[in-house]
C-alpha cells in the first residue's frame, strides 16, 4: 500500500513539472511612419499553445533603445496611452495587439525603417523563456 501511494505521489509531481506555457507570435508588424518619427507602434497576436499560463513581461530589440507594452484607452472622450505591465495569456488563449488597443511602444529607433524592413524583437516572459519574432514594417495590417 505504501509503495503504491509513493508511486502515485511521484506520478502527480512528474505531471505538474511538465506543465508549461508556449508563446507563439503571429501576424507581427510595425506601422510605417514618416522619417524621423520619435516613436513607432508594433502589433501582433500572442498565442499560448502550452498547457499553463504565459505571462508576457516586456519586449526588446537591438533596433530600438526602448520597447514597452502599452494600451490605448478612451477616457472622457480623449484617447490616451498607458503602460500595460504584464499580460497574462491562459492556455489556448491569445492576446491581440492591434491599432486602437494593446501595442508595443517602440522608442529611439537605431536605424531608419522603411516599408518591407524586418525587425527582430524578443518578447520576454516571467518564466524567462520568451520568444523571438520578426516584425515587418507595413503600411497596413496583414
Amino acid at each position: 500500500m505504501r509503495l503504491k501511494l509513493g508511486w502515485l505521489l511521484l506520478l502527480g509531481c512528474a505531471t505538474n513539472v511538465g506543465a508549461a506555457g508556449h508563446l507563439v507570435v503571429e501576424h507581427a508588424w510595425i506601422r510605417a511612419a514618416p522619417r524621423g518619427a520619435p516613436m513607432l507602434a508594433g502589433y501582433a497576436t500572442l498565442k499560448n499553445d502550452g498547457d499553463a499560463p504565459v505571462v508576457v513581461s516586456g519586449a526588446s530589440s537591438a533596433d530600438f533603445g526602448d520597447m514597452s507594452l502599452h494600451e490605448s484607452v478612451y477616457e472622457n472622450g480623449v484617447e490616451r496611452m498607458r503602460p500595460l505591465g504584464n499580460v497574462s495569456i491562459a492556455p489556448g488563449a491569445s492576446a491581440v495587439f492591434a491599432p486602437g488597443g494593446k501595442h508595443f511602444m517602440l522608442m529611439d529607433a537605431k536605424r531608419e525603417l522603411k516599408t518591407g524592413d524586418s525587425v527582430k524583437v524578443h518578447i520576454s516572459t516571467k518564466s524567462g523563456t520568451g520568444t523571438d519574432a520578426d516584425f515587418v514594417v507595413r503600411e497596413t495590417a496583414p
